[in-house]
C-alpha cells in the first residue's frame, strides 16, 4: 500500500524522499474459536512535504486503496483504514 500511496503522489508530480517517507502497519488480531483471526489493518504514513502538496497528499490518501493490489486482495476480508502524518519538510 505504501508504494501505491508514494506511487499515485509521484504520478501527480510529488516528489516523494524516502529519507521522509514510511509507513507502519498494526493489525487488530481477534480469537475466533481459538483461531486467531485480523479483523482490520490500520496503516499510517508519515512523510514530510512542501506545505504546497499537503492537499494533494490528503486527496490522494481518500482514493489510492482503491488501486492498491493488496488492499483490494483483502477487501470484504479484513478492514483497512488509512491515516496520515503530514509534516512540513
Amino acid at each position: 500500500m505504501a508504494g501505491t500511496y508514494a506511487g499515485a503522489l509521484e504520478a501527480r508530480r510529488v516528489d516523494v524522499d524516502p529519507d521522509r517517507f514510511e509507513a507502519e502497519a498494526v493489525g487488530d488480531v481477534v480469537n475466533d474459536d481459538g483461531v486467531l483471526v485480523i479483523t482490520r489493518i490500520t496503516v499510517t504514513y508519515r512523510i514530510a512535504l512542501p506545505e504546497e502538496h499537503h492537499d494533494t497528499a490528503r486527496r490522494v490518501l481518500g482514493f489510492h486503496a482503491r488501486a492498491c493490489p493488496v488492499a483490494r486482495s483483502l477487501e470484504g476480508g479484513i478492514e483497512i483504514e488509512t491515516q496520515l502524518d503530514l509534516t512540513t519538510a
